[in-house]
């Protein structure tokens, strides 16, 4: 298995935002900082904060990333840290944020934490930890990822090696999106590490092929869908979206 860690990728724009705490979503005009229960939409020219969705905690207890697909925003959600693990996607109207429906996910193999589109179908992080949030007899190491058909039917499921688990512990991935070159790029909870992936086709171990330092201590990341190699992820200490440029990525 070939890994090359990447020079650190480079922050481009830093943008103040009380509820930059869980993740992060971008479109054209618009940067969705993303906190449990609330999202709030900035402008991304002027940073001005252009209207938020504050959900009822008992119903949006942990909206955990949130990505724009299509003309939604969608987003992954759970009932962390409460067990047992029940997960579901939440469809927002990305203009004015209002709540469209819920998608529950039955049976899910953990928590969910991000979710995304790519090649015809959607693609899902399900967190699974040690300690608190964490299921008797899962640890980190029950980590998965699945990608589901139209309908939400699981087509194809692939685990963590053990070189990312060993990052991820004792907690978990927080975040995924996949790139335009088709691989998956992931973080953990808490290192400032972005893990570069490739899906066997059909399931099975997801392979390492980079690491990239990034400025920002894990959590939720999408891709800018209006530059390319740019991604945005938050620093919930200081409470900010970080936009940051990847280096090139070259593998033999």
């Amino acid at each position: 298995m070939l890994e090359v860690l990447l020079a650190a990728a480079v922050a481009l724009t830093r943008l103040p935002a009380p509820e930059a705490d869980q993740g992060v979503a971008v479109d054209a005009r618009s940067i969705y900082a993303v906190d449990n229960s609330v999202i709030a939409r900035y402008d991304r020219k002027t940073g001005a904060r252009l209207g938020e969705f504050r959900g009822d905690p008992a119903k949006f207890p942990h909206m955990n990333s949130c990505a724009v697909i299509g003309a939604e925003l969608v987003c992954a959600a759970s009932n962390y840290p409460k067990v047992p693990m029940t997960s579901q996607v939440e469809v927002f109207d990305p203009a004015t944020l209002r709540h469209l429906r819920t998608i529950p996910l039955p049976g899910a193999p953990g928590s969910l934490t991000w979710v995304d589109r790519h090649g015809g179908g959607w693609w899902a992080g399900f967190a699974n930890y040690d300690g608190r949030g964490g299921e008797p007899g899962r640890d980190h190491r029950a980590t998965t990822v699945v990608r589901f058909d139209d309908g939400w039917r699981e087509a194809a499921r692939w685990t963590f090696p053990p070189e990312v688990l060993g990052r991820f512990a004792p907690y978990s991935n927080s975040g995924g999106a996949l790139g335009p070159d088709g691989r998956l790029y992931v973080t953990g909870h808490d290192r400032p590490e972005l893990y570069v992936m490739e899906a066997p086709p059909g399931g099975g171990v997801l392979k390492l092929v980079a690491t990239v330092g990034i400025p920002v201590p894990g959590q939720a990341i999408v891709f800018d869908p209006s530059q390319s190699g740019v991604m945005f992820g938050v620093n919930r200490a200081a409470r900010e979206v970080v936009g940051f440029r990847l280096p090139p990525l070259e593998t033999k």
